[in-house]
């Protein structure tokens, strides 16, 4: 299904302290705290348009990225950083924030269409491809049937934070997420992907 030999891994988000913890942003929180109990600092990088920091050394290090170019320009750090690193599509994981999926769930795909999020449309456009794996972290839909209405709150709802019931959920997901990348990097990545696919939130069990 996916080769596990992921050398780029890049969180979806928009920078600045306006948008932290937005639902948007998941991506970023959950790459920010990898690098944290990896102990490594990001540093801004100008030529990848985005924020590095880098796990282990040489050949066998994994890149960790969160793009500076807001949401709909995402593409353009994560073509900028596999052609400075050479490193192929095959090995680059994006964490992006789903509103399709409930808040709490996960999903890790090996391709599949932008869904209508522009940071996934923006690297789709750049890289020529939908064949990059992509681990879809669930944030919820706005609380409305009817689609009109729904449309009309859905910034609101990505933009907004977490509330302070959704916030140990949150927690919790962060950390199975990062509890399945260390899965991935033993390149178990089926069992990654049996185990991030059938997680449930303590709320939900």
């Amino acid at each position: 299904m996916m080769s596990g030999d992921f050398r780029l891994l890049v969180g979806l988000g928009n920078p600045g302290s306006k948008y932290n913890g937005t639902r948007h942003n998941i991506g970023f929180l959950a790459l920010e705290k990898l690098a944290a109990e990896k102990q490594v600092a990001f540093r801004q990088t100008k030529k990848l348009h985005g924020n590095l920091a880098e796990i282990g050394f040489g050949q066998s290090s994994t890149r960790i990225l969160l793009p500076t170019t807001y949401m709909n320009e995402s593409g353009r750090s994560i073509r900028a950083a596999l052609d400075w690193f050479h490193l192929g599509v095959d090995q680059l994981l994006v964490l992006v924030d789903d509103m399709d999926l409930p808040l709490g769930r996960i999903r890790l795909r090996a391709q599949g269409s932008s869904g209508g999020h522009n940071g996934l449309r923006s690297i789709i456009q750049h890289l020529g491809t939908q064949s990059f794996c992509r681990l879809r972290i669930g944030i919820g839909a706005p609380n409305s049937s009817i689609p009109a209405e729904r449309k009309e709150k859905t910034i609101p709802h990505v933009l907004g934070t977490f509330t302070s019931k959704e916030v140990p959920i949150v927690n919790d997901v962060l950390q199975e997420v990062i509890e399945g990348l260390n899965l991935i990097e033993g390149l178990d990545l089926t069992q990654a992907a049996n185990r991030l696919n059938s997680y449930k939130p303590k709320e939900d069990v």
